[in-house]
């Protein structure tokens, strides 16, 4: 018996009355590719995810770590899949709107070969210091920057990376030089921030917090838009002597281009509901991050200028593809 091409799949969910099509879905497992390996915030999200929709809709709902390239390995393979509901992408920042753009054959095209879902998470990132360093606002920080050019080193897990992108647009706005030290992923970073090998990090928030918690790291600022209640009485950059600076990190759910739209419409109803219970908010409080929600168009249009932002940023800091 021949198998169904991705043609014959599509003109038969074409042919399916919506409502029909909509109340059948799903009827088996469900796999969620995280880009990234277990136990990282993307795991989580997805983890915490597919569990909710496991209950609500009686199903498993499979985790897959694909992990590689900067979370590209993961995307492409959802990229590839057929696209049926049953395959989505815990996807973010990184592999959906700036890897095309830093390797030369990631697999895939962010802006077609995906149906957006949902919005997930948002985050900003938190600007930490050895304590060595001495300053003890951001503000400060700035003007240590500006008074020993080249001296003050960051860390970041990589060229392209948004840890490397964050300290580049600092140093850019503020017409500053630092020393970059890259690392081969974010617990990486953080041995050496610790161990005072690096003065700065633009972090994200749940890899660090801890340490900040515990008085090993000191916080200057966040990235984002406005101050977190997770690092009380911490400024944003903006407030601090950048005018205009902001970084957010975001997650989203994803799955391959061409899933049918009542399917597309019952995952976003239900992402939408499970998003806005209370212990799922309070469990990704704990990892610095924000419950959030969007229509899949919302979403889409969100990777769209992340897209063209950092495609401006990664030119004109000059990062060669790799």
């Amino acid at each position: 018996m021949n198998k169904p091409t991705f043609a014959g799949l599509a003109l038969a969910f074409a042919l399916m009355p919506a409502a029909v099509l909509g109340q059948a879905y799903p009827a088996k497992a469900i796999r969620v590719v995280v880009p990234f390996p277990p136990g990282g915030t993307s795991d989580i999200i997805g983890r915490t995810l597919g569990q909710r929709l496991s209950e609500a809709w009686g199903q498993p709902v499979i985790m897959d770590n694909r992990a590689g390239v900067a979370g590209s390995i993961g995307a492409a393979a959802a990229a590839k899949a057929p696209p049926d509901g049953y395959t989505l992408l815990v996807g973010n920042v990184g592999p959906v709107a700036i890897n095309n753009q830093i390797y030369k054959a990631v697999g895939y095209d962010p802006l077609k070969d995906f149906t957006p879902i949902t919005l997930a998470v948002t985050a900003p990132q938190l600007v930490v210091v050895h304590p060595s360093v001495p300053a003890k606002t951001f503000r400060e920080f700035n003007a240590l920057v500006k008074k020993y050019p080249g001296k003050i080193n960051y860390g970041s897990s990589g060229p392209g990376s948004i840890s490397m992108l964050s300290a580049e647009l600092y140093k850019r706005m503020t017409k500053t030089d630092m020393l970059h030290v890259p690392f081969k992923g974010s617990a990486l970073i953080t041995i050496a921030l610790l161990s005072g090998e690096v003065d700065v990090v633009f972090s994200d928030m749940a890899v660090v917090l801890p340490h900040v918690q515990a008085g090993k790291l000191r916080a200057l600022a966040v990235t984002g838009p406005k101050p977190t209640p997770l690092v009380p009485g911490v400024p944003t950059v903006a407030e601090s002597g950048v005018p205009g600076f902001e970084m957010t990190s975001w997650w989203g759910m994803l799955g391959p281009a061409g899933i049918p739209q009542p399917i597309v419409t019952r995952l976003n109803t239900e992402l939408t509901r499970i998003l806005r219970l209370a212990d799922v908010q309070k469990t990704f409080a704990t990892l610095g991050v924000d419950a959030a929600t969007s229509s899949p168009e919302e979403l889409g249009a969100l990777i769209k200028t992340e897209v063209v932002k950092y495609a401006k940023l990664i030119q004109d800091i000059g990062i060669e593809k790799q």
